[in-house]
């Protein structure tokens, strides 16, 4: 995890200890919940190692908004920051071994550590910037392209993610997905 901060923005040792006293490491099986759809997200967690997914239900119908992979922070942000019950779920789609930051804790490490507190807007940013991409992917791209770029960006997805899932992700049917795959 300290690694990959590292990538984002370097802190100090002593603001690692102080981010490593309020984690925890966890495991979760394949297609678990890590949070529910209807909780109020207190948690931010690290993927160590496995994928999830952020879903919700339209119409009764599963959708994938997005996925995480290893490396990654996973977090109901319009939950975290506003204190409501998010009306979206984060699960697991491979067995996962993540680490979980109490928000609250971290939040109050802001003021000792400012560099904690950049490292974790800088964090924010990247995942602001890349919500706008994939909003403005869906509003200027083809499903075939969308495709084409979620698999140029994540090659291993089509072995690690069922196809539905993929297809919910792209905006499209699988009987959809099938005819672009079938192009390749």
């Amino acid at each position: 995890m300290f690694e990959y901060f590292d990538t984002v923005h370097r802190i100090s040792p002593a603001a690692q200890h102080a981010i490593a006293e309020i984690s925890t490491e966890i495991s979760l099986p394949k297609n678990k919940d890590l949070q529910p759809i209807g909780h109020t997200c207190k948690t931010i967690y690290f993927m160590v190692k496995g994928i999830a997914r952020i879903y919700y239900y339209k119409d009764g119908v599963d959708v994938t908004e997005s996925f995480e992979f290893e490396n990654a922070i996973i977090a109901r942000v319009e939950s975290l920051f506003s204190g409501r019950p998010s009306r979206k779920g984060i699960q697991v789609v491979e067995d996962a071994e993540l680490v979980a930051i109490d928000a609250n804790r971290l939040f109050q490490l802001y003021d000792k550590f400012p560099e904690i507190e950049r490292l974790f807007r800088k964090i924010f940013e990247a995942d602001y910037v890349n919500l706008v991409n994939r909003l403005e992917s869906i509003q200027f791209h083809t499903a075939e392209e969308r495709y084409n770029a979620l698999v140029a960006e994540s090659p291993e997805v089509l072995q690690r993610i069922p196809l539905k899932h993929i297809a919910s992700y792209l905006g499209i049917t699988q009987v959809s997905l099938s005819r672009i795959r079938a192009k390749k």
